[in-house]
């Protein structure tokens, strides 16, 4: 069901582009925008192009000679021992107090790794070639965690390429990764942390985290014994503290020790200062504000709750990290998800506004931020081999992890039988896929509360799409008028920034299917769908956001090659203006050849489409009969959707559908319902509150289209004996009376 594929290797650039420019060296790092690749080759020469998340990025050519450590099954990443004469020596001072020929004789090892540090390095892991960043080799080779020397992992090598052309990418101001629990983010992000400060001069380093007692702990218990345990060379001398509380400073009389000047012959004191900080700051929406940044990092970004908002706090941080248009610093950010409402969503939407796929005219994501998203069993603890691999599946022959312990089961068929024994504890199982998600649509799933729908099925059928998700059920695009004329023949362009979603195109003969009655158009595949429909009639709003518009298009059983019960079409999406989407609407119609139920207590649409001559295609509420309907419900058509009993017959139509066409059905098939955006409205949907709900409330209106016989008054039902009173009257005397009875 679900895809494991993290990263393609692909091949953008022209084979003799790349052999010219190899030959000349003449590959910078950075972005280039001739091929459109990340080049984070520090050596003018690129080898392999990797594309993780849609970010494409060219690796440095592989070396002629590649560190191996012999047979290929002894061949996996080891860390070096250090040079043991240099186990006395913890600062440059206890340097210079070594004779000459001692230093001149291993300044080969510090040169080398100055360069592993600065350019990468290569080894070979069971027969292949595996390139480590700089970043990562420091963290591998010299930073120390809780458990001593990190384990080689094939999702953190691919974290760091990412997080490399983050920092090559002037475009970019940083990554917003999205992770499983016990990733080593923290550790990681700490080291990386310590590797740059260490490299920088005047510089300043900061922490955020849920909690200023988070960002703290972080820092005393990540970030200060990194850089305690730092080799001599590596490390400036620090002021104050060995092992600060809250800041760790390379001031004066701190050094930045490099080898030129470890080779140099003078006084300490006229050594250049380094001056840079690591701190951490209390969590607030301020925090940081008005400083400048050369690397912020924003641990557990995704557990900010109320009233700390990660999204404001992104706000102001970011100008920290610029100075005008110029990108100055970066950010690393990472987070498993906690529920929406408890500062998931705030995340979930700075993760969505960081999709590389998705840029402004500068070049940059809605946030500045890349996003990265590692599914759960590329990193999961106890089930990486002794080559950092993954193990997804039950082995059949005997695999061992790092510390030599064979790995029985695979890591995907664990993570089934661990949800398998939560299905019938549904806030269980979703807080479960939060921690370890496969898929981002596990790392977003929110708290079932009360849900009004079946929420295992629903959930069933969002995981089966995230399965298929890169499959050609659904094709983006937009709808227009052929050759540009009005009211003709309307085509669907595929279009990656198009509006509408469709898992279904109807054949040639079946499109514009459009019938003329009396002068009024009808919809010709009235029997094979409607369209259901949450309008807007104002084009701008106070806030600039308000409700987006919904359109979704539902098939019901029909003779026709059509799939029966199935959505087929969903639009949500707010146009600069409501004439647009109202054109939308109509060119959709027009092209399905189907009817639609549309709310009229915004009747906008409605009036547009009578005044173009569709009124036919406007259905009438199907819960009266003609001669009930008001007068504007003759004119336009629609349903009022507002009285309770429109509400809950409106609730009941998705119910329905829900229940008989969405998840597992029992011949073990799923259903046909695509729509991942759809899914999850229902999920929350709050019968209550409405508004915000503009995908339910459309895609309701179409199931109620479909279904418009089950609404149909029946007449005899409708019709009331006529009840007549004949009184008796009792006419004695000069009045008359009326008898009671």
């Amino acid at each position: 069901m679900y895809k494991q594929d993290l990263v393609k290797i692909i091949e953008p650039i022209k084979v003799n582009t790349l052999n010219r420019l190899n030959k000349s060296k003449s590959w910078n790092y950075g972005y280039n925008k001739e091929n459109d690749v990340v080049v984070i080759s520090k050596t003018g020469q690129i080898g392999q192009v990797l594309e993780i998340q849609g970010l494409k990025i060219a690796l440095p050519l592989a070396p002629k000679t590649i560190y191996s450590a012999g047979k290929v099954k002894d061949q996996k990443w080891r860390r070096f021992d250090e040079n043991p004469a240099f186990k006395k020596i913890q600062t440059v001072f206890d340097w210079q107090e070594y004779p000459d020929d001692f230093k001149e004789a291993n300044y080969p090892y510090i040169d080398q790794e100055f360069k592993r540090r600065d350019e990468g390095f290569w080894f070979m892991n069971k027969g292949e070639p595996t390139y480590l960043t700089g970043s990562y080799y420091m963290y591998l080779q010299w930073s120390k965690i809780d458990v001593g020397a990190p384990d080689f992992r094939e999702a953190n090598r691919l974290f760091f390429i990412f997080w490399e052309a983050c920092k090559a990418d002037k475009r970019c101001y940083g990554m917003c990764y999205l992770k499983n629990r016990r990733s080593g983010f923290s550790f990681m992000s700490s080291a990386e942390t310590v590797n740059l400060a260490t490299l920088a001069s005047d510089s300043r380093f900061g922490i955020l985290s849920k909690s200023g007692g988070d960002a703290k702990k972080m820092f005393t218990d990540k970030v200060v014994p990194i850089s305690f345990n730092y080799p001599f060379f590596f490390k400036p001398i620090q002021d104050g503290m060995d092992r600060p509380k809250s800041e760790l400073a390379y001031r004066v009389p701190a050094k930045k020790f490099t080898r030129k000047k470890m080779k140099q012959k003078e006084e300490m004191d006229d050594l250049e200062g380094l001056d840079t900080t690591i701190d951490w700051k209390n969590t607030g929406d301020n925090s940081y504000d008005g400083e400048k940044l050369a690397l912020l990092v924003h641990d557990e970004s995704g557990k900010w709750e109320k009233p700390d908002n990660i999204r404001n706090n992104w706000r102001v941080t970011k100008t920290c990290l610029r100075l005008g248009s110029r990108i100055i610093g970066k950010c690393m950010m990472g987070s498993t998800s906690n529920a929406l409402d408890k500062g998931g969503q705030n995340f979930k939407d700075l993760y969505k506004n960081s999709d590389v796929s998705s840029r402004n005219k500068n070049g940059q994501t809605k946030s500045g931020l890349y996003s990265l998203f590692v599914p759960m069993e590329w990193n999961y603890e106890g089930f990486i081999d002794e080559y950092g691999q993954p193990v997804f599946n039950t082995p059949k022959e005997e695999v061992l992890d790092p510390h030599g312990d064979v790995i029985e089961y695979g890591v995907i068929d664990n993570w089934e039988n661990e949800a398998e024994g939560l299905r019938d504890d549904q806030d269980a199982l979703n807080e479960f896929y939060r921690q370890f998600p496969r898929t981002e649509e596990h790392a977003f799933r929110d708290e079932t509360k009360q849900s009004l729908f079946n929420l295992i099925k629903i959930y069933e059928q969002i995981d089966f799409n995230e399965g298929n998700k890169n499959s050609s059920v659904l094709t983006t695009g937009n709808f227009q008028w052929q050759n540009g004329v009005k009211d003709t023949r309307v085509t669907f362009n595929p279009d990656p920034n198009g509006r509408f979603r469709v898992s279904w195109v109807p054949s040639y003969k079946m499109q514009n299917n459009v019938v003329m009655k009396n002068g009024v158009k009808h919809p010709g595949n009235d029997h094979v769908g409607a369209f259901g429909c949450d309008s807007y009639d104002i084009s701008g709003t106070v806030d600039g956001k308000g409700s987006k518009g919904a359109l979704h298009g539902l098939t019901k059983f029909s003779m026709e090659d059509a799939p029966a019960n199935t959505f087929f079409l969903e639009y949500l999406a707010r146009p600069q203006t409501a004439e647009i989407f109202f054109e939308d609407v109509l060119m959709a119609l027009v092209f399905y050849g189907m009817p639609i139920l549309a709310e009229n207590n915004k009747p906008r649409l409605l009036y547009y489409l009578r005044r173009k001559g569709y009124r036919g295609f406007s259905m009438n509420r199907p819960d009266k009969v003609w001669n009930k309907l008001s007068v504007a419900e003759k004119e336009v058509g629609g349903l009022p959707n507002s009285s309770e009993d429109i509400k809950q017959a409106h609730a009941a139509a998705i119910e329905m559908y829900i229940n008989d066409h969405v998840g597992l059905m029992e011949d073990g098939t799923y259903g046909t319902m695509y729509f991942n955006d759809t899914l999850n409205d229902w999920s929350k949907f709050n019968i209550n509150n409405r508004t915000k709900f503009d995908a339910s409330i459309s895609s309701g209106l179409a199931v109620m289209a479909c279904n418009r016989q089950m609404y149909t008054p029946n007449p005899t039902l409708q019709r009331k004996p006529l009840n007549i009173m004949l009184s008796t009257y009792d006419n004695e005397g000069s009045t008359s009376r009326i008898i009671k009875k």
